[in-house]
């Protein structure tokens, strides 16, 4: 079948930005081609074999509930289940699933195979298509171009890709694929603010030669908690975990090492995460600490290869070798691939606007790495809102636009586009100043009806929202019910009788007044989905909360709102710093809020820009 080189959106990337970047704007209705190396590699996991954690789950459940496909190959690979915070509150609970690879990559190829209006076409993008300063398309290394009215960029670490072990110097993004080279000269050739970053993999081993009875498990959780709301129950068979920790010993072949360590040696100018720092980091960042948690991490139920989580390194293949074995339970694993570091070029997030388009190049919007961000969670929630806003820019439908009060998606792109990044940024939950109302439970709450409005939804999704939709009505009224303490007193026999009529809303609040006592206080609670019941529960608990941060968010909104002109010199507003002038030049904040939230910018530099702006409006009319 011969396709037409003519498309409403092209994606460069078949990575999670890429897939999620793809199906986003074909969902909207664009025409729209998806550009990878090899098709085979569509989907695949580059780095660790998990989804989600502490803020990244929150993203993956906020990439499902605009109708994204992360969470559903990720349910369709799960083989390892975890609830990271359990013990606490809602708001700051981690989902996170470890995966079956190639589990993974077949369902993410299927998903991207069924989606209408989308074709996979293999090659390399070479350059964007300029016309004038507005892309129209790209041109292939093979000569051929293919013509859009949009191009989202989702190059991953291919981007300039450069890979470091030892003294072994590779070109690539990905062990053993190449690098996209040449499109990372053009884009450094038309002047953008371009820098270097640089993360890293640990060895794999082959888990037929580690001692597993010498190390402590962690099997999966129990409970039948999916990634994805349409995934209605788990499909994989669950692995266990094995846990040890690096050693004195371990420590001291990595410092008699250092010397050969790219990372060391100066050869890497790039700067890697901090929350996920290589060995060699942690040895010499923490000469203190006499071990580090290392988990080892099935990749695969039919697959012995063991991913080593907590020791990512570029040391010379040899010194890995005998790091390895020093390790309890390690004594004799044989490394299969051993780990390296990749460094890559990325664009200052900050000549972005909020949505994910380069403001010097209309046309172009970037995702993941590209944003210098890091891991797989944070580029497939990039590649979604930087897809629907291509479609918008090609068919001139309503832009995504999220706040930081709507989704974590919000917080991320905000921190981005404004504060740029000195190494990959990283989302957590501390991020979040409204993470009480931003959990991962009650994401599709949040951001359905907006997927919806924005023809992002297929129709299955649109029928499990309508009866989930349904089912929440049903719930909020069941809830108005009014009960006394006794009549609870059968299922929490410790509560106090004070002689009050609370409605099951208000018990909710109470010690030990879960989903289950709501369940048998009413047959008819009972007969809603456990994932309704439970959701009611926790917007009960958290409503008095909520409602004061509903609050704050209007109060802060009455002046934020107000629109900052494009070509706005913040050089003629007196009471700016040099320092101050210079962050607002670079983001180019798109209101007043987003002003205040710069870094370094001060209230009296706010009210200055706001009685300028003033004047100028004054002025125009």
């Amino acid at each position: 079948m011969t396709h037409s080189n003519d498309f409403d959106v092209l994606v460069v990337g078949g990575g999670h930005a890429g897939c999620e970047a793809a199906a986003a704007a074909a969902r909207r209705g664009a025409r729209t081609a998806l550009l990878t190396f090899d098709a085979m590699q569509i989907g695949a996991m580059s780095c660790n074999p998990a989804f989600g954690g502490l803020g990244k789950g929150h993203l993956v459940r906020e990439i499902d509930a605009l109708d994204g496909l992360m969470a559903r190959a990720a349910d369709a690979a799960a083989i390892h289940h975890r609830m990271l915070n359990a013990s606490k509150g809602a708001a700051v609970r981690g989902p996170r699933i470890q995966a079956d690879r190639k589990r993974y990559r077949a369902a993410m190829q299927e998903l991207i195979a069924a989606q209408k209006g989308l074709t996979v076409i293999e090659g390399e993008a070479a350059a964007l298509l300029l016309d004038g300063d507005v892309a129209v398309g790209l041109r292939l290394a093979d000569g051929r171009a293919l013509h859009s009215r949009a191009v989202v960029l989702a190059t991953g670490t291919f981007l300039g890709g450069r890979l470091f072990r030892g003294e072994e110097r590779l070109v690539g993004g990905r062990i053993s694929e190449q690098a996209s080279s040449e499109l990372a000269g053009q884009l450094r050739a038309l002047d953008l603010p371009m820098a270097r970053l640089k993360t890293g993999t640990p060895p794999r081993l082959d888990g037929r030669t580690i001692d597993w009875g010498a190390l402590d498990e962690q099997p999966s959780d129990g409970g039948g908690w999916t990634m994805s709301a349409l995934t209605p129950r788990r499909v994989c068979p669950q692995l266990s975990c094995g846990i040890t920790r690096t050693n004195a010993r371990t420590h001291d072949i990595i410092r008699t090492a250092m010397n050969r360590s790219p990372l060391f040696s100066g050869d890497i100018e790039g700067r890697g995460p901090r929350y996920c720092p290589s060995i060699e980091d942690k040895v010499s960042r923490f000469a203190d600490r006499d071990g580090h948690q290392i988990f080892l991490e099935p990749e695969g139920l039919d697959d012995p290869l063991i991913y080593p989580n907590g020791i990512s390194t570029s040391l010379p293949t040899d010194v890995q070798i005998a790091m390895i074995r020093s390790i309890a339970g390690l004594e004799r694993a044989e490394i299969v691939t051993p780990g390296y570091a990749v460094e890559y070029d990325h664009i200052d997030p900050r000549a972005l606007d909020s949505r994910l388009a380069l403001r010097a190049i209309p046309g172009v919007f970037c995702a993941g790495q590209i944003n210098g961000t890091t891991g797989y969670e944070e580029a497939g929630a990039q590649g979604l809102v930087a897809g629907a806003n291509a479609a918008d820019h090609a068919l001139s439908v309503e832009p995504l636009s999220l706040e930081r009060s709507d989704a974590y998606l919000g917080v991320m792109i905000d921190d981005l586009v404004l504060q740029g990044v000195s190494e990959p940024y990283r989302m957590l939950t501390a991020r979040a100043e409204y993470r009480l109302q931003l959990r991962a439970d009650n994401a599709e709450v949040r951001l359905g009806a907006i997927a919806m409005r924005l023809g992002l939804m297929s129709d299955e999704r649109r029928c499990h929202f309508d009866a989930n939709a349904r089912a929440r009505s049903v719930a909020a009224e069941l809830g108005r019910r009014e009960y006394r303490s006794t009549e609870l007193q059968a299922y929490v026999p410790d509560l106090r009788d004070d002689g009050a009529r609370r409605s099951m809303s208000e018990w909710v609040r109470f010690p030990r007044v879960g989903a289950d006592v709501v369940r048998a206080m009413d047959p008819q609670f009972a007969a809603l989905p456990d994932a309704v019941v439970e959701e009611f529960v926790e917007e009960g608990r958290y409503a008095p909360y909520v409602e004061r941060q509903q609050s704050e968010i209007r109060a802060v909104s009455a002046n934020a709102a107000i629109k900052l002109p494009e070509t706005i010199d913040y050089s003629m507003i007196g009471g700016l710093s040099t320092e101050m002038i210079e962050r607002l030049n670079a983001a180019r904040p798109e209101n007043l809020g987003a002003a205040e939230r710069v870094r370094g910018v001060t209230p009296a530099a706010i009210a200055a820009i706001l009685v300028y702006v003033q004047r100028l409006t004054k002025a125009a009319a």
